[in-house]
């Protein structure tokens, strides 16, 4: 969520910001509605101040013997004002929330505007791989040698569901495995978080109200449903929601494993058939609280670790700087690890690390203490996918086919395949 006193303190550069996300923005309404507030802030402590300078009367008066009907009927018609102008207070803090919480976090000053045309390749990195025979897509591949089940994952579930068998199955375990021994090596701590989720949390992490149509909601969609994680970032950002975090405590570095639950929008494109998109999908995802001082180390270090962790498959893959548009509404910043999928000569993104800022805390009120000047100040949020694997095993299946139609397994996964070196018929 926006600050309303960077809105207040400096109008004209909220919306020029917001305008590089494609967000046209007008403050009047919540600035007029700002001023009233503190009018009627500033009128309820005058009416308290007057409340208490009658009421400091009263032990004298008694101990005079006077009657004090009179002044406790005064407190009493002080006492009701203050209520409703609290009250107005209450409301006018509840419209302006709304308001608030349907715009999308402020881009950094250096992102391009617009969306995909004005992403920025960083860099490309292993060798791109070149086949001396005709090369088959994953969807072929992984049929062939019976990792996946596509149709009866349809028959089980419908479109955009699939089923890991034998080796497939092994294959894709041996990837998560391959994730979570990395994470833990590098000090993070391992969460395994509900996957039916409070409207809260949709909140918190600044998917709800706006795309609340994207998830798959256990009952009827309302602020006391629950609904199936999109991503296990919806439950970390809010693991301290409400709460102050001492300083020393901070950065503090999750990881957690789910499958996640998505509602796609639109129908699925031939080229894209197999497990480039889908309903259901496994996914390692880094989270990291931190001070507001810590936000861009932690940025890099979370991209820096997504990347190694494609780099050390062997797989090519390139970094891309996403304009302000293309950024997730809740996002201020994003670099997209994508990977080669050759049959499709493009590249599909593995991991998206981002940093919310102070967005996410604002909504969900987590907060730590600054050391320094005792006061509390909102945390930072940032978030990386470590990885997730529904486009990482169409990218392998291709990347290592051989030409007899085998798959040489990338040398990190083969201890958790029980020292398997080539998927064969």
């Amino acid at each position: 969520m926006i600050s309303i006193d960077l809105i207040k303190n400096d109008t004209e550069y909220v919306i020029k910001a917001l305008e590089k996300k494609g967000c046209t923005a007008d403050f009047t309404e919540v600035l007029t509605l700002d001023t009233n507030r503190r009018k009627l802030i500033q009128e309820v402590e005058n009416l308290k101040s007057q409340k208490n300078k009658v009421s400091s009367q009263i032990p004298a008066l008694k101990k005079e013997g006077k009657d004090t009907t009179a002044i406790f009927e005064e407190m009493k018609t002080l006492g009701n004002k203050v209520e409703e102008l609290d009250n107005k207070v209450a409301e006018i803090d509840n419209k302006i929330w709304n308001i608030l919480s349907v715009l999308p976090n402020l881009p950094d000053d250096d992102l391009l505007g617009g969306g995909k045309e004005n992403n920025k390749v960083l860099r490309q990195v292993n060798k791109k791989p070149e086949f001396n025979f005709k090369p088959k897509s994953h969807y072929d591949l992984c049929v062939d040698l019976g990792l996946i089940d596509y149709d009866r994952g349809v028959k089980l579930a419908g479109n955009g569901c699939w089923i890991y068998r034998g080796v497939g199955a092994m294959l894709e375990w041996a990837l998560l495995n391959y994730f979570i021994e990395q994470h833990i090596k590098d000090g993070y701590e391992f969460i395994l978080p509900p996957h039916m989720l409070n409207y809260d949390c949709g909140y918190g992490a600044g998917q709800f109200p706006k795309f609340s149509d994207e998830v798959y909601w256990i009952d009827n969609k309302d602020e006391k449903s629950k609904f199936l994680l999109p991503t296990a970032e919806t439950a970390l950002v809010n693991l301290y929601k409400g709460e102050i975090i001492p300083q020393e405590k901070l950065p503090m570095k999750f990881f957690a494993y789910t499958p996640c639950y998505r509602r796609e929008a639109g129908s699925y494109r031939q080229e894209e058939r197999g497990m480039i998109r889908g309903h259901q999908f496994n996914k390692v995802e880094m989270v990291q609280i931190t001070t507001p001082e810590q936000s861009a180390n932690a940025f890099e270090e979370l991209v820096g670790k997504a990347e190694q962790l494609v780099k050390d498959l062997g797989l090519h893959y390139q970094v891309s700087k996403l304009a302000a548009g293309d950024c997730s509404a809740s996002m201020k910043r994003t670099y997209d690890i994508e990977i080669w999928i050759p049959s499709m000569e493009i590249y599909k993104e593995v991991s998206s690390a981002s940093n919310a800022g102070d967005y996410q805390a604002r909504r969900n009120n987590t907060k730590f203490r600054n050391k320094e000047t005792k006061k509390t100040e909102y945390v930072h949020t940032l978030n990386a996918s470590g990885l997730a694997t529904s486009r990482l095993i169409p990218a392998i299946v291709e990347q290592c086919q051989n030409e007899d139609g085998s798959i040489t397994i990338p040398e990190p996964l083969r201890k958790f395949m029980g020292g398997m070196q080539v998927i064969k018929k």
